[in-house]
């Protein structure tokens, strides 16, 4: 069964709430575990955003990526990231008319609702540049012409670890594209029994309700926009950029572009817990997804750009509501 707006009703964050927890239900029933990164994936989704899944492979993302794509009714494409791969094999190009006069565009695999990059940081750094445009104004421009990609469009890329052959470090202008960046982890013996015996895994995408369509996604996006943000959690949310910014550990800190990520991804949780307004942990729980993988360190630790967010979370202090 669908999720569906009224017909002559505007959608409203509770509209937007309901539909929140039929998509996270929809993923759980597949993915086995996972539930707080599939929460996070689902906000990005909310929020128009896009997510950076990090980790080794075999844990879940490409089945993440295609349950989510038949939760929402959209068209899903995948592409593999590799040292040769060209711009033009991601975003499309001109190619000769079956008269041989004259071009035609032919799109490439990022016109679909959601797109699974896989090992994004194989791809050369051209070709990684190639989605910028896309990721950002949701169009792909090709010998002067523009081609919109159809709407909603969610990108999930994944990365594997830097120091794992063949990978190239993706560039701070790539990752600040990324609204979240998360890891799914191993599965737990449990979860995996449940894999092994089908209860969970890839034999269950068969089996996947449609839960809404592209339009109404659309439509819901629209009203997590308007989901309050009082001006003392707004100023909690600068106070963490600026700790970010401050913070002895960090090269370059939190840009103004991963705040409004960060606030963005905050409305989202908000609706997700049934709530109007963005209250000041929904802030910290999208700065501990929306800003480790935009912050550029003066030393690569494993992992301490998650400490440096913590640090900060813990440092300044939250609004009282």
């Amino acid at each position: 069964m669908t999720f569906a707006l009224a017909p002559d009703r505007s959608p409203t964050p509770s509209a937007a709430t309901t539909l929140a927890a039929a998509l996270n239900d929809c993923v759980t029933s597949v993915l086995a575990g996972r539930r707080e990164q599939i929460e996070v994936v689902t906000a990005c989704v909310l929020a128009g955003g896009h997510v950076l899944l990090e980790d080794i492979p075999g844990v879940g993302k490409t089945l993440l990526s295609q349950t989510v794509a038949a939760a929402i009714g959209g068209s899903f494409a995948r592409v593999q990231g590799s040292a040769d791969l060209l711009p033009a094999d991601v975003v499309g190009s001109l190619a000769p008319n079956a008269d041989g006069f004259g071009l035609h565009f032919r799109p490439g695999p990022v016109f679909a609702n959601v797109v699974l990059f896989d090992e994004l940081n194989r791809a050369n750094p051209r070709t990684q540049s190639a989605l910028l445009e896309v990721m950002e104004e949701g169009r792909v421009s090709v010998d002067g012409h523009t081609h919109p990609v159809p709407t909603p469009f969610v990108v999930l890329a994944t990365q594997n670890p830097v120091e794992m052959v063949g990978t190239y470090p993706l560039a701070e202008g790539v990752t600040d594209r990324f609204m979240a960046a998360i890891s799914l982890g191993r599965a737990t013996a449990a979860e995996e029994v449940e894999v092994l015996t089908g209860r969970r895994g890839r034999g269950r995408l068969a089996h996947v309700q449609q839960v809404t369509t592209p339009d109404e996604l659309a439509a819901c996006r629209a009203a997590v926009q308007q989901v309050h943000l009082a001006e003392a959690v707004a100023h909690y949310a600068v106070e963490l950029l600026h700790a970010t910014r401050a913070h002895a550990r960090v090269r370059l800190g939190a840009s103004t572009r991963a705040g409004v990520a960060m606030v963005a991804l905050a409305r989202s949780f908000a609706v997700m817990a049934g709530r109007d307004h963005v209250a000041p942990h929904d802030i910290a729980r999208a700065a501990e997804c929306a800003l480790p993988h935009r912050l550029v360190l003066a030393t690569r630790e494993r992992g301490a750009a998650t400490d440096v967010v913590d640090e900060c979370l813990a440092q300044v202090d939250a609004p009282r509501r």
